[in-house]
């Protein structure tokens, strides 16, 4: 496949969606791809249905690039951190939600949904390492990640192999890199996945220390050890100034749920300068309502062109659904022109 131009974000459209946005709305915001997710829209639709609809794409009307996460996050944040809801062991991830149908899920399952929802790069299924694993924890999680990555990609080349893709519409296909804090065994999963042949590696796991700080050693590790040539994935790496420091490191793709789910809470963010630095206006404050300035003076969006920050504040107090609307394209501009500012910068992870 083509790549867009990177680096690039990609906003969570986690069910095929981004709240309070139609497809035209994400386009205009100069957004090129968008992530779905693979647990939510397999257990809420199925491949049946998708191969009905002929894709994600279609299903959408979306022409823009699509990256869909294999459901190792929700590995991490449905059934590692509540053991009731379901069980995890080498033969795949067994999901329980509560009320509704049990979900099993393999890494063969996981890249055969994937195919059918017509993505453009495919995650593989992964192991998540809990924050707070023993060292004997995390390596088993390493162990399963490298197994389940060794059967998604002989699943990936026998369905690629059956379907026939042209070499530019065939999808790329990325590992996911585990190990917790613990280095060397980010190290050695590294190691691994490189010997199994993947496009790119994603820095899989949660990426916040304990103290709550970004775990930039962990994403070094990775770069560190991956060959000239491969993708780098700041998988759910979101923050401006952590997007920053990956890609001064070789970085080029990130996802995150942080700019629309802060403007649905009133959080805008803008520039403070022509660089990187930024800043939030609170739109919920009481004191916007007496602020007759545009929400930002260096965007260019729909929202920035046409509406004062007071005028976004009296939305939010009167409840109106349209402020969620207004902000999440202006948080997505925002994003844009900071992957506009990045590009260009020659990084030699880059394909």
């Amino acid at each position: 496949m083509k790549l867009p131009k990177l680096p690039v974000f990609f906003p969570d459209a986690t069910r095929g969606l981004i709240k309070s946005l139609d497809t035209t709305d994400i386009e205009n915001t100069k957004t090129n791809g968008i992530l779905v997710n693979t647990y939510h829209l397999y257990k809420d639709l199925g491949i049946e249905y998708i191969k009905t609809q002929g894709g994600i794409k279609k299903f959408m009307n979306w022409d823009g690039y699509v990256i869909s996460d294999s459901g190792g996050f929700q590995v991490g944040s449905l059934i590692k951190m509540n053991p009731t809801a379901g069980y995890v062991n080498d033969k795949g991830a067994t999901f329980k939600p509560v009320g509704e149908k049990i979900v099993k899920l393999t890494p063969e399952k996981s890249i055969e949904f994937q195919l059918e929802l017509g993505s453009d790069m495919v995650v593989v299924l992964d192991d998540f390492t809990d924050p707070k694993a023993t060292y004997d924890e995390a390596k088993k999680s390493v162990e399963r990640t490298i197994l389940w990555a060794k059967r998604s990609k002989a699943e990936f080349d026998k369905i690629c192999s059956n379907i026939k893709h042209k070499a530019y519409n065939k999808p790329l296909i990325l590992g996911v890199i585990q190990g917790g804090y613990f280095q060397d065994l980010r190290k050695y999963c590294c190691e691994e996945l490189v010997k199994i042949g993947f496009d790119g590696f994603g820095y899989g796991g949660w990426p916040m220390t304990e103290e709550g700080v970004f775990d930039l050693e962990s994403a070094k590790t990775i770069a560190k050890n991956t060959p000239r040539g491969y993708l780098l994935y700041g998988l759910g790496v979101g923050k401006p100034q952590d997007i920053v420091a990956l890609h001064k490191i070789g970085y080029s793709i990130f996802d995150c749920v942080l700019p629309t789910r802060d403007a649905r809470h009133g959080r805008a963010y803008v520039y403070k300068n022509d660089e990187y630095d930024y800043e939030f206006v609170d739109l919920t404050k009481r004191k916007m309502m007496a602020d007759d300035n545009k929400l930002s003076n260096r965007c260019d969006c729909l929202t920035c062109t046409r509406y004062t920050r007071s005028y976004l504040a009296h939305l939010f107090k009167t409840g109106d659904s349209t402020v969620g609307r207004l902000v999440t394209i202006h948080n997505l501009r925002f994003y844009s022109i900071l992957m506009e500012k990045l590009q260009g910068v020659d990084k030699h992870h880059i394909l």
